[in-house]
């Protein structure tokens, strides 16, 4: 299944940050969302994006995590030559992933 089955996402940025956030459209489904996108799997699914780190925080009240991506827009929106500057379309990228 896709994370687009069970979730949705936004991005926002700031410099060279990306910080996309996955929520659960059913709490009941946060657990599994949880346990299967973790900080590290986030990272290699963004390996040809993200050269920095990835963080994940939990908002278990939302039935949300939130990855905060480093260096991961090519500089930031004034530096970078990407279509997307903002990063946009990450979101939409990270809800492809199979779990």
């Amino acid at each position: 299944m896709k994370l687009a089955d069970i979730a949705h996402s936004r991005t926002g940025d700031k410099g060279n940050i990306s910080n996309v956030s996955l929520i659960a459209y059913n709490r009941k489904n946060y657990d599994l969302i949880r346990e299967k996108v973790t900080a590290e799997r986030v990272k290699e699914w963004f390996r040809d994006k993200v050269r920095g780190k990835v963080v994940r925080y939990e908002l278990p009240q939302l039935g949300a995590l939130n990855f905060v991506m480093y260096d991961a827009l090519g500089g930031g929106v004034t530096k970078t030559l990407d279509i997307d500057p903002h990063g946009k379309a990450l979101s939409q990228f990270l809800l492809m992933m199979d779990i």
